[in-house]
C-alpha cells in the first residue's frame, strides 16, 4: 500500500477494532483463535491468480475465489474474514492470494480490512503478480533493476528459500522460450530496499541476476512488515509453464504455512505396450504402415514387422537399474505363440529372457492377441465405421470373445509362472471403450467380462476421456501416449512419419496439422538423420515433464517396437529423468506406481474433490491441532510439517509419508472418531495473533499506478511444438488416436486397402474379433488443465 492507502488503512482498522474483529481478538488474548483450512483467492481474471486457483484445485486444497470483476462478488469486510464461534475467534481464511499486493482503489476499507485479518491471526498473503517498488519492499527496477522479457532466463533458488517453502528443488528455475517470436513472460528484478522502516524486512527466495549488473534481482521473496507477511512475486506466468510449476507446490506451502488439506506428487510410469507382439512398421515411401487401413488399397501387410530380441530384453533390464525407473510390461501371451508358429519352433527366447527377469519390471495383461473389442469395424473406408445390421444396429464384439482375451492371457502368464495383478488391465487400443465418432458408447458386453475376469482398473484414452469413470464396477486409468510412435523403431522411421504428420502439404506432408486452426506444423522438415536427437527427443521430453511437474497420475504408454532396433524411447525417458532430477532435491522422487495404485488415486481424488465442492468438509487449525471432517468413507488428503503424528482416542499413529520436505497423504479417523485429528510438532509454533492496529503503521513510498505487463505469450499459453496439446485446443495427431492420418494418395472418405480389420498384429488363430491398428476417429478437442492425448 501507498502512504495515503496505508493513512485511510490506520483510520479504518480503527473502524474494525470498534466492530466484531475487536470482540475476536478480546477473546485471542486468553483464547487461540481457530483458523479454517481454506485460502481466499481474490482474482483480477489475470493468468498468476489463475495459475495458482489451478494449483489449490489440483491440491485437492479448498479455496474461496472471490472475482473482482464480478459486480455481484462479497464486499471483503470483518464479517467476511472472521467472526466468534462459541466464544472462539475464527479466521475463515488460512491464506490470501492476491492478484498484487493491493487490487483496490487507493483507500480502500477492503484492503485495510485484509491487512487487520492478517496481521491479527498470522495469516499471509501473495501478491500473485506486481512490480518492484517500495510499497513492497522492492527498490524501483533500476540502477540496477531490469523490467522486461525473462524467455530463456535462469532463476535460482536462495539459501533462504531452500531452507524454507521451496526446499523440494535443487535451486535452478529455467525460463520457457517456447517460441522465440513470442514474449511468453515478464518481469522486474530489483533489489531490496535498505531503508525498511525497524522491524521489516525482505527476504530474496528465488533471484536472477540483472542484466548489465553484477547484482541479483528478486523474482520471489517475503516481504515482513507491520506484522504481516507477502510472498512477493515479480514475474507473470500461466499455470503451464514450467518455471511455475516448479514454484507451484512451494507458494501453497508458504501460504499454508505447511499446513493445508491437498498434496501435490510427481508422478511418472512408462507402459510398454505390446510386449511379446510384433507391431507394423512404417513405410518411409508410402508414407503408411502396411496393415493399416490408411496405406493404398492392395497394399501388402509388412513382411518386416518389429519384435524385440533377447539383446532388447536385457538392455532393457540393465537399463532400469542404471536409472532407477521400472517400466510396466503390458504383454499380449498370444504374440509369443504366433511368432512361433511362424518360425516353426517350440521356444520363444524373448519370453524366457523377460520371464527369468520378471521381478525387474510390472506385468499388466493386453490380452491375448491384442483383438478390437469395441464394433465389428469396417475398414473399407478411411475413417473406418461400425458396421452395422440388418435392423441398422451396431454389430458389437460378443462377450464370449472379451472374456476370453482377457482369460487366455492369464492362463498363458500362469502356465508359464509369470506373476501380475489380475485387476489390471489394458485392452488393445483400448478398445471395448467409446471411440468417438464411431462409437458414442461402451460396447455393452465389455463391463461384463471385466466382472468375470475380476477386472477393476482398465486403461483408457486420454485424449477422448481425460477423467476416471466407472465401467461397470471397474474403473478406468487414463493413460498418455508419448509421441514415440508404435510403428517406428529406427530414428529414422519416427522422424519420417513425424515429417508427414505435422509438415504442411506444400513442404511434403499429409497437411493435415493444417486443418485445425490450433494445430501447429513444423515450418521445415525435420532432417530425418538428426531430427530425432536434436528436434523431437528434446520436444517430447517437455511434453511428459510438464505432465510429471502438473501432479498428473496419468501413465505414459509405448510400445515394444520403441524399445527395439534403436531403441529410440530411452533418450526420451532418459531426457525426462534427468531434466527432473537436475531440478529437484533428492527428498522430491518421482512417484512411480503400478497401474491399480495409479487408479485408486483418482478415486481418491474425486471422492474427496466431490465432497470439498460440495461442501462437506470441514477443516480448521487451532494452535498445533488439526481436525478435519468428512463424509463417512472419504479420506482426508493433507500435507503436514515433519513430525506431525495422527491423534487417535488412545494414543498416536504415524501420518502420511515423507514427500518434498513434509508428511503427505491419505488419512481416515481413527476406531471411535468421526474426524481426523492431527497433532503438528510443537515447533514452528502457531504465528500469535497481533492487534490490528500494527497493520496500520506506514513506509513512506509513492504509489504510481499499476502498470503491470502480461504478454500475450503468457495470456495465452504458447504450446512447446507440434504434439503438445496440453496447452492448445488441437486434436492429437499420434498415430492410432484421432483421425487416422492418410498415407500418399490416400485421401480420408475413400475405400482403403482392406475390406476387414485385419492387420500384422499377431492375430491368434480362430479369432473372431478384428485386429484393427489405426483406430480412432476424430475426438473432440478438450482445452485441459491437466493435458490430454491420443492414443492407440
Amino acid at each position: 500500500m501507498g502512504r495515503a492507502t496505508r493513512r485511510v488503512a490506520a483510520c479504518a482498522a480503527a473502524v474494525l477494532l470498534a466492530g466484531g474483529l475487536q470482540s475476536s481478538l478480546a477473546h485471542a488474548a486468553t483464547t487461540t483463535p481457530r483458523i479454517d483450512l481454506t485460502v481466499l483467492v481474490i482474482s483480477d481474471g489475470g493468468p498468476a491468480t489463475a495459475a495458482i486457483a489451478a494449483e489449490l484445485k489440483s491440491q485437492g486444497t479448498p479455496y474461496k475465489l472471490v472475482d473482482l470483476n464480478d459486480a455481484g462478488r462479497p464486499l471483503i469486510d470483518t464479517a467476511f474474514l472472521s467472526d466468534t464461534l462459541n466464544g472462539q475467534p475464527r479466521g475463515k481464511y488460512q491464506g490470501i492470494v492476491l492478484p498484487n499486493d493491493n487490487p483496490f482503489t487507493a483507500g480502500s476499507a477492503e484492503m485495510a480490512a485484509i491487512a487487520a485479518y492478517e496481521a491479527a491471526f498470522g495469516v499471509r498473503q501473495v501478491d500473485a503478480y506486481t512490480y518492484a517498488r517500495p510499497d513492497v519492499g522492492l527498490n524501483w527496477a533500476v540502477n540496477p533493476g531490469y523490467m522486461g522479457t525473462l524467455d530463456g532466463f535462469q532463476g535460482q533458488v536462495t539459501a533462504s528459500g531452500l531452507g524454507g517453502s521451496f526446499g523440494y528443488l535443487k535451486g535452478t528455475i529455467p525460463f520457457e522460450d517456447n517460441d522465440p517470436a513470442i514474449s511468453e513472460s515478464y518481469g522486474y528484478l530489483s533489489t531490496p530496499r535498505t531503508d525498511l522502516p525497524a522491524g521489516s524486512t525482505f527476504t530474496p527466495l528465488v533471484e536472477v541476476p540483472i542484466p548489465g549488473s553484477t547484482a541479483k534481482g528478486s523474482l520471489v521473496g517475503e516481504y515482513a512488515h507491520d506484522g504481516r507477511k507477502e510472498l512477493v512475486v515479480t514475474f507473470v506466468y500461466n499455470q503451464y509453464q514450467q518455471q511455475y510449476r516448479l514454484l507451484a507446490r512451494g507458494i501453497v506451502d508458504w501460504i499454508t504455512q505447511g499446513v493445508h488439506l491437498g498434496y501435490d506428487r510427481n508422478y511418472f510410469a512408462a507402459h510398454v505396450d505390446d510386449v511379446f507382439l510384433a507391431d507394423d512398421r512404417w513405410d518411409t515411401v508410402l508414407k503408411c504402415t502396411p496393415g493399416d487401413v490408411t496405406c493404398p488399397p492392395g497394399t501388402p501387410e509388412t513382411a518386416n514387422p518389429i519384435r524385440m530380441t533377447v539383446a532388447d530384453a536385457q538392455f532393457a533390464k540393465q537399463w532400469q537399474l542404471d536409472h532407477n525407473f521400472t517400466m510396466d510390461m503390458v504383454f499380449n501371451g498370444g504374440g509369443s505363440e504366433d511368432w512361433k508358429a511362424d518360425h516353426e519352433t517350440t521356444t520363444d527366447p524373448v519370453v524366457d529372457q523377460m520371464i527369468a527377469d520378471q521381478t525387474s519390471y510390472r506385468w499388466v495383461n493386453h490380452t491375448y492377441t491384442h483383438p478390437y473389442l469395441g464394433c465389428l469395424q469396417d475398414v473399407s473406408v478411411v475413417p473406418w465405421k461400425c458396421t452395422k445390421n440388418a435392423a441398422g444396429s451396431t454389430v458389437w464384439v460378443d462377450q464370449a470373445t472379451i472374456t476370453s482375451q482377457i482369460k487366455n492371457n492369464l492362463d498363458w502368464a500362469t502356465a508359464r509362472g509369470l506373476t501380475l495383478d489380475k485387476s489390471e488391465l489394458v485392452t488393445g487400443e483400448h478398445s471395448g471403450l467409446l471411440t468417438a465418432p464411431q462409437e458414442t458408447s461402451d460396447n455393452p458386453y465389455l463391463a461384463p467380462s471385466l466382472a468375470a475376469n475380476g477386472v477393476k482398473w482398465t486403461a483408457s484414452d486420454a485424449s477422448r476421456e481425460p477423467a476416471q469413470r466407472a465401467v461397470g464396477a471397474a474403473l478406468t486409468v487414463p493413460r498418455y501416449p508419448m509421441n514415440v510412435f508404435y510403428n517406428a523403431a529406427t530414428a529414422k522411421e519416427e522422424t519420417d512419419e513425424y515429417n508427414w504428420i505435422y509438415t504442411s502439404a506444400a513442404n511434403g506432408g499429409s497437411g493435415v496439422c493444417e486443418n485445425n486452426a490450433n494445430s501447429t506444423c513444423l515450418p521445415t522438415p525435420l532432417d530425418v538423420n538428426t531430427g530425432y536427437q536434436s528436434y523431437i527427443v528434446p520436444l517430447e521430453a517437455r511434453i511428459d515433464l510438464g505432465h510429471v511437474l502438473n501432479n498428473d497420475p496419468r501413465p505414459h504408454f509405448i510400445h515394444q517396437s520403441n524399445l527395439s532396433e534403436d531403441r529410440i524411447v530411452y533418450p526420451v525417458l532418459e531426457k525426462v529423468l534427468s531434466t527432473y532430477r537436475s531440478l529437484h532435491a533428492d527428498n522430491t522422487p518421482v512417484v512411480n506406481l503400478a497401474q491399480k495404485d495409479l487408479g485408486l488415486e483418482f478415486q481418491r481424488r474425486a471422492a474427496w474433490s466431490s465432497a470439498v465442492s460440495n461442501g462437506q468438509v470441514t477443516a480448521y487449525r487451532v494452535g498445533n491441532a488439526v481436525r478435519v471432517s468428512a463424509p463417512s468413507g472419504v479420506q482426508v488428503q493433507a500435507t503436514m510439517p515433519t513430525g506431525t503424528v495422527q491423534q487417535l482416542a488412545i494414543g498416536t499413529a504415524a501420518f502420511g509419508t515423507a514427500y518434498a520436505g513434509s508428511l503427505s497423504g491419505w488419512v481416515k479417523p481413527g476406531q471411535l472418531q468421526s474426524a481426523v485429528q492431527l497433532q503438528l510438532p510443537a515447533a514452528p509454533a502457531a504465528p500469535a495473533p497481533v492487534s490490528p492496529s500494527v497493520a496500520a503503521k506506514s513506509v513512506a513510498a509513492p504509489a504510481p499506478a499499476d502498470t503491470k505487463v502480461v504478454p500475450q505469450g503468457t495470456a495465452d499459453a504458447v504450446p512447446a511444438g507440434p504434439g503438445d496439446t496440453d496447452r492448445t485446443d488441437a486434436p492429437t495427431l499420434v498415430p492410432g488416436s484421432g483421425a487416422p492420418v492418410a498415407g500418399k494418395n490416400v485421401a480420408p472418405g475413400t475405400t482403403a486397402g482392406k475390406a476387414t480389420g485385419t492387420t500384422g498384429k499377431a492375430a491368434g488363430k480362430g479369432d473372431t474379433a478384428q485386429h484393427g491398428k489405426a483406430s480412432g476417429g476424430k475426438a473432440e478437442p478438450v482445452k485441459k488443465t491437466a493435458g490430454t492425448s491420443g492414443t492407440r
